[in-house]
């Protein structure tokens, strides 16, 4: 693990959350405090590095792992294949190399219509540049993009970086698009042209997670999780049975040429650079601060404070749904178009459990409602019941909750009524 980058290791904990992991860590190194120096912590990491042998793991640890853990996977990471995971899901791993056979078997649309880097985890400024160094060979070795290609920055600290360092330019150069640092098309905030008409489709990315419907709104679009350097690669040659360890491409003048190895700086060598980072510090003293909300605004909401647990059993619950399958925070609160009411909590609510599959009928957003023996919406039926006065119980099935950190998931079903969760 020391020879990963700090950005790399960091990638590596934010993406254990989207398979289950409630924690991932790893011990302090050299490459932590290169980056807390990098980026202007140098008293920071002076603390860490006086105090290294208390933040990782104690030597008998690492030298007989197997007594201390459940559980120990080693993984060679200079034997280690490319992966592109998916569709659907960020945990279904195929290597490379078997991409071509597992798309051939599943019927996945090979065609890569879109090639997509950047967003949160995977933009950091070694994740960049070893993408750049893969699109600075479309035009040495006479190659163009075969799909459409995107660039969301993950911060102003590294847009600004890499675009003084040239970066940007190579980008635009192989007609590349640049993004706004965002969470952008990772949580289906772009214009993606024609997905209203839910073609089957595939794309692949380097975000965190590929459910349905996420990226676009369209059910049919095949999305695909890969590294940066690995989108890149792909989005170059269009085509989901391309190994870019092996294969080659037919360039302009219908030559074979193969694609280098990318390459990349851990940090920038000339330092990081910004000139305005978007942050705007908080008054000293907020106690006369008011915040003032128009009580129709159907965007923005005041929270008003959970009612105290009543001290007493809970009885006569209605089932409001069981869950089959995997019900991640991305099935029990959707993003996408759902996130201009992100700051209003009744509104949200209104896309609570509706990606989740139904155990009784394998259908999503359709559940029975207890008092009238009638079908309807997950958000309806659980509105039926508050309005009556009863509570509810949830009922999950495969790691209920996983993937991203999102408060609408855990606060949606408290606001509308949902007494106890059971998984």
């Amino acid at each position: 693990a020391t020879s990963m980058s700090c950005t790399g290791k960091g990638t590596i904990c934010n993406m254990g959350a989207e398979i289950g992991a409630t924690t991932s860590t790893f011990g302090y190194d050299d490459s932590m405090s290169r980056y807390l120096k990098a980026t202007g912590r140098e008293e920071i990491a002076a603390m860490a590095d006086g105090i290294k042998d208390s933040l990782t793991g104690d030597a008998e640890v690492y030298a007989n792992p197997e007594l201390y853990f459940d559980q120990v996977i080693e993984i060679n990471l200079s034997e280690l294949e490319p992966h592109l995971n998916g569709p659907f899901t960020p945990d279904l791993a195929t290597p490379i190399s078997k991409m071509k056979e597992a798309a051939a078997a599943n019927g996945w649309p090979t065609k890569i219509e879109v090639g997509l880097i950047g967003s949160c985890t995977n933009s950091s400024y070694e994740d960049i540049s070893r993408a750049v160094s893969l699109a600075k060979q479309v035009a040495e070795k006479g190659l163009h993009l075969k799909s459409e290609f995107t660039i969301t920055p993950g911060s102003e600290l590294v847009r600004y970086t890499i675009e003084r360092d040239g970066y940007l330019d190579i980008f635009n150069k192989i007609g590349a698009t640049v993004f706004a640092n965002a969470c952008g098309p990772c949580i289906g905030m772009w214009a993606r042209v024609g997905a209203e008409k839910a073609e089957k489709n595939t794309i692949v990315h380097s975000f965190n997670r590929n459910f349905a419907k996420r990226a676009d709104g369209n059910p049919n679009t095949f999305a695909f999780v890969g590294s940066p350097e690995i989108v890149t690669a792909m989005a170059i040659a269009g085509d989901l049975n391309f190994n870019p360890l092996t294969d080659t491409l037919t360039n302009q003048n219908g030559e074979q040429v193969k694609l280098d190895p990318p390459y990349g700086d851990e940090l920038p060598t000339r330092g990081f650079a910004v000139e305005d980072a978007g942050y705007q510090q908080p008054a000293e003293d907020g106690s006369t601060v008011q915040v003032i909300v128009s009580p129709t605004s159907n965007r923005l909401q005041l929270l008003d404070p959970f009612p105290a647990w009543e001290g007493t059993d809970l009885k006569g619950l209605k089932l409001l749904i069981k869950a089959k399958g995997k019900c991640t925070t991305d099935h029990i609160s959707m993003a996408g178009p759902w996130l201009k009411f992100r700051g209003h909590l009744d509104n949200i609510s209104n896309n609570m459990l509706i990606g989740a599959l139904n155990y009784f009928n394998e259908k999503t957003d359709l559940v029975k409602n207890q008092l009238t023996g009638e079908y309807g919406t997950v958000p309806n039926t659980q509105r039926a019941y508050k309005a009556a006065g009863i509570g509810s119980i949830v009922v999950g099935d495969e790691n209920y909750g996983e993937g991203s950190s999102r408060e609408h998931a855990a606060m949606e079903p408290r606001h509308l009524g949902v007494r106890a969760v059971l998984v």
